[in-house]
C-alpha cells in the first residue's frame, strides 16, 4: 500500500485546508470545507477529484463550502453524529470509537468535545496521522465555545495517549501567538523556548507550522501541561486539579 499524499494551503485567512489523497484508488478526502474555491483550485493543481469531506465540527469556518463540493464532486460528507443536523450536506454520521474505511486506510473516530459539543478528531491510526481541527493546535486548542474546562481537558486526555510520533494536523495557523502565550504560562521550558524562536523564523518566511507531533506537544503546549510541576508553580496552583489548571491556562489565553 502506498502512502497517502497530502496538500496543505490556506482557505479563507488563516485555516488550514488539507487534502489527502490515495495514489492508488485515486480517492482524495478534504478535511473540512473552509472554502470550496480554494480547494477546488488545490484539487485541480493536483490533478485529484474529491470524493470525501472528513468534516470535524459545524463551525462556518470548517463547513461552508460543503454543499459547492458536494455539487461539483458528488463527495460523501461524513460528520459529527453529536451535530448532524448542523452539517450541510451530511451523508454518513459517526461518533466516538466508531471506524470507517477510506480507500483501504482505517480511520477511527475520537469525540473530542470543548470548543463545540460534537466536535470529532480523525486518526489514521495505521498512516499515523491526526486530524485535529479545532481541539488541538499546534501550542494550543480550541476555544471553548459549547463545554467546559474539565469536558476540553478529558479530550485532550484522548488525544495525549496516541503514539508520540504521531503528525497532528491542525485547523488553523495560529501558532506564532500560541507560542508567544506558551512562553507566559511556561517560560523555563528550554524546549520551549527552542521552539518558539524556531516558530518565529518560519512565520518570517512565511512558512506554515504544520504538522506538529503529539510528542512536541506533550513537550511544549500548557494546554496538554496542566499536571506539570513547573506549571503549576508559575500559576500558583500546586494543590489544584489538573482541570482548574487548565481552565486557568485557558482563561489566561482567551485574554492574551
Amino acid at each position: 500500500m502506498k502512502p497517502l499524499e497530502l496538500e496543505i494551503f490556506i482557505c479563507r485567512s488563516d485555516n488550514f485546508g488539507v487534502l489527502v489523497h490515495d495514489p492508488e484508488t485515486g480517492l482524495t478526502a478534504s478535511i473540512d470545507a473552509p472554502e470550496a474555491d480554494a480547494i477546488m483550485k488545490a484539487a485541480k493543481r493536483r490533478g485529484w477529484t474529491i470524493s470525501h469531506i472528513l468534516t470535524t465540527h459545524h463551525h462556518t469556518d470548517h463547513v461552508e463550502g460543503n454543499l459547492a463540493l458536494k455539487e461539483q464532486f458528488g463527495c460523501q460528507i461524513i460528520g459529527p453524529l453529536n451535530e448532524a443536523v448542523a452539517i450541510p450536506g451530511l451523508d454518513r454520521a459517526v461518533g466516538d470509537g466508531d471506524s470507517f474505511e477510506f480507500a483501504g486506510h482505517t480511520v477511527n473516530v475520537i469525540e473530542t468535545p470543548g470548543h463545540t459539543a460534537g466536535h470529532v478528531c480523525y486518526h489514521f491510526a495505521d498512516d499515523k496521522l491526526l486530524f485535529a481541527a479545532d481541539t488541538l493546535f499546534a501550542l494550543g486548542c480550541g476555544r471553548l465555545f459549547e463545554r467546559t474546562p474539565a469536558d476540553m481537558w478529558a479530550s485532550l486526555q484522548k488525544l495525549a495517549v496516541l503514539p508520540d510520533e504521531t503528525a497532528v494536523y491542525f485547523g488553523h495557523e495560529y501558532t506564532l501567538s500560541n507560542a508567544r502565550f506558551a512562553l507566559t504560562i511556561d517560560p523555563d521550558n528550554e524546549r520551549l523556548r527552542a521552539r518558539a524562536a524556531d516558530i518565529e523564523a518560519l512565520r518570517a518566511q512565511g512558512k506554515f507550522t504544520i504538522p506538529t507531533t503529539l510528542a512536541l506537544e506533550k513537550e511544549t503546549n500548557p494546554f496538554l501541561r496542566a499536571a506539570d510541576p513547573a506549571i503549576r508553580r508559575h500559576l500558583l496552583m500546586e494543590s489544584r486539579g489538573n482541570d482548574e489548571v487548565f481552565a486557568e491556562i485557558r482563561k489566561r489565553k482567551d485574554n492574551f
